[in-house]
């Protein structure tokens, strides 16, 4: 007879459980170790800066109506529309970024091993919106802050000047900031329900930039009455810093951009559950 070793014997392994917290962590660590990522954000960062800087230190009154120099006229813009000139190049950064951040797993074949390390899926859809909408808002929101701080030098002395102190001043720098954070998650969204990088770029970009001009063809009366509510004129309504006549309110603008997210999101988690990756 001989002795048993029954420390030889190897302990058992721990099961670890897939929890919403685990599922966040590795998309979190799946996102900065993206060379694309930090390349993109800083994109959009240096775009809401830069441009918002150079409107407000070009801008010259208009007081011909013909113009009135090399920067923008007056008309009805202010220091807050000059600062965010650039949140529109700012918001394809972001937008190509979310598209990224999803589509990329189908371009690479990566989504196959996400998904069988996450069986229930949506936690995946979940976790890359959570990931990359705070980031996008904590990033931008300084930027926009930014911008307006540049383009009160530039301003100084003039009409439309302004201060961070002056009503709405703070509440439009937020909002730009809220607005791109919702569009990189509108940007994963797509990402996900077309699976095609390509695709989805091409569709944030006619969303966001073309729709709104070919909804001019339509009649008068309807173009009106639908205007307000596309994707980017719905979300420039969230940062203004005055409610023209044709626009909605920013909380009501805020509400329907975030509609448009949440249906996005809606329509790529039924294909994540339906169809195979």
């Amino acid at each position: 007879m001989t002795a048993t070793d029954l420390t030889a014997v190897p302990a058992p392994r721990t099961a670890y459980k897939v929890t919403g917290p685990r599922v966040l962590r590795s998309e979190w660590a799946k996102f900065w170790s993206l060379r694309s990522s930090w390349i993109t954000l800083a994109v959009a960062v240096v775009l809401l800066v830069a441009f918002g800087a150079i409107a407000a230190a070009t801008y010259s009154p208009d007081t011909t109506g013909n113009g009135g120099g090399p920067g923008p006229g007056s008309g009805d813009q202010d220091a807050v529309s000059l600062a965010l000139l650039g949140a529109t190049f700012a918001s394809l950064a972001v937008g190509v970024l979310g598209v990224l951040l999803s589509a990329g797993e189908y371009t690479t074949g990566m989504i196959r091993s996400t998904l069988a390390a996450v069986p229930r899926r949506l936690p995946v859809l979940w976790s890359k919106a959570a990931v990359i909408g705070p980031i996008a808002l904590v990033l931008t929101t300084p930027a926009a802050l930014a911008a307006f701080q540049l383009g009160t030098l530039g301003l100084h002395g003039e009409k439309i000047a302004l201060s961070l102190g002056d009503d709405g001043v703070l509440r439009s720098l937020a909002g730009a900031g809220v607005y791109l954070g919702l569009v990189a998650v509108f940007g994963v969204a797509l990402g996900m329900l077309l699976r095609s990088s390509a695709g989805a770029i091409a569709v944030l970009v006619g969303v966001l930039l073309i729709l709104p001009g070919l909804a001019q063809l339509l009649p008068d009366s309807l173009y009106d009455d639908i205007n307000p509510y596309f994707p980017s004129n719905a979300g420039s309504a969230v940062y203004a810093l005055h409610q023209s006549s044709d626009s909605l309110s920013p909380g009501a603008g805020l509400a329907v951009f975030a509609g448009w997210v949440a249906l996005a999101l809606a329509g790529a988690a039924v294909r994540l559950l339906r169809t195979d990756a």
